[in-house]
């Protein structure tokens, strides 16, 4: 298993066709996978989707041909490419390929998505992406690909989640793979549950991968530490979405260590206030780091009782993550780095 993931990083990363014009030749919708391959890769693809296609001129541009599926049989293909170009042929699966795959993109960058996420969309015949996946170029990662936009914004829902599984497995059951692609990691407050939910409800095999939660990334780029030895060994990470019940507040208090509060930034007043009045100090260190992993990057760093006017003063707004322990002490370290401004390019504001 090492040994194959080795090899298939491998081909992600050293594989380079720039410039190289390869002819793929087999029937309509059959051939995309191979094409999108050949295209991350950075080829120049001329599809022949039958054996009229392939003209003397076609031929005759080709570095190399790949015959897919019935297009290796085709006799008159391989008389027109005899001695022109390498030829390699391809299988193709017999029964429909459709499946699903969950993909989280991390908190922000490219470089925070894994490489299976990487593999996935290279593979990716439909990508429904979310406003929060901002992974830069999508369509360049999956080349090919329909890219279709479902993300969710505070307070406006444009595509219901129902309409989103519906979507996702009327694609996969027309035989494609489809990556549902969404920020952070897909079972944090992803609703990738329900979404694995629709697609093994409806017999189609799904994969799951990882991504970078915010919840832990973002505050650790600005230099909070979730965990820390002798200061926090636990941290709990709640959603922001709804203000906090007393005896939920209670709780939070009375664990101690890390709160993280994630899409929490409309309702930062009523949160604070739930936790001081369930008995959590009012001098408790508290942060803000808005706009995580973007040149924007900036921390807001109070107490609890100061933390909402500090926010307001700053006008900070959402996508933000809320962190409340004394961990965020660990923020003052970070800002006294040795070059800290400008060495990431990363802005950071500590108020105290």
């Amino acid at each position: 298993m090492d040994h194959e993931l080795r090899q298939e990083a491998a081909v992600l990363i050293e594989t380079d066709l720039t410039g190289l014009p390869v002819l793929v030749v087999g029937p309509p919708g059959l051939t995309a996978p191979v094409v999108r391959r050949h295209e991350r890769a950075g080829a120049v693809v001329t599809v022949a989707a039958s054996p009229g296609d392939v003209t003397d001129e076609v031929c005759a541009r080709a570095r190399l041909a790949v015959l897919v599926g019935p297009g290796a049989g085709w006799a008159s293909v391989r008389d027109a490419l005899a001695g022109r170009c390498p030829v390699v042929t391809e299988p193709v699966p017999d029964a429909p390929r459709g499946r699903v795959f969950l993909v989280g993109a991390g908190p922000g960058g490219l470089e925070l998505l894994t490489l299976a996420g990487i593999r996935a969309l290279a593979e990716a015949d439909v990508v429904l992406t979310d406003r929060l996946a901002e992974v830069g170029d999508v369509a360049r990662l999956a080349p090919g690909a329909e890219v279709v936009d479902v993300g969710k914004r505070p307070g406006h829902h444009a595509v219901p989640q129902d309409e989103i599984e519906r979507i996702m497995v009327a694609r996969a059951l027309a035989g494609l793979t489809v990556v549902r692609l969404k920020g952070g990691d897909p079972y944090v407050f992803g609703r990738g549950g329900e979404e694995v939910v629709a697609a093994v409800e409806a017999g189609l095999p799904v994969t799951v991968v990882p991504g970078v939660s915010s919840a832990v990334g973002v505050p650790g780029s600005a230099g909070i530490p979730v965990t820390h030895r002798g200061v926090s060994h636990a941290f709990t990470v709640v959603s922001g979405h709804v203000p906090l019940e007393p005896e939920q507040a209670s709780a939070l208090a009375g664990l101690g260590g890390t709160v993280v509060f994630l899409m929490g930034m409309h309702n930062l007043v009523p949160l604070t206030t739930a936790l001081a009045r369930a008995g959590l100090a009012a001098d408790t260190p508290a942060a803000v780091v808005e706009r995580g992993f973007t040149p924007d990057q900036r921390s807001i760093v109070g107490t609890l009782a100061t933390l909402p006017d500090l926010v307001a003063r700053a006008g900070a707004s959402s996508p933000s993550v809320i962190v409340v322990g004394e961990v965020v002490r660990q923020a003052e370290v970070w800002a006294r780095r040795v070059g800290a401004r400008g060495a990431d390019g990363l802005a950071m504001d500590v108020v105290a």
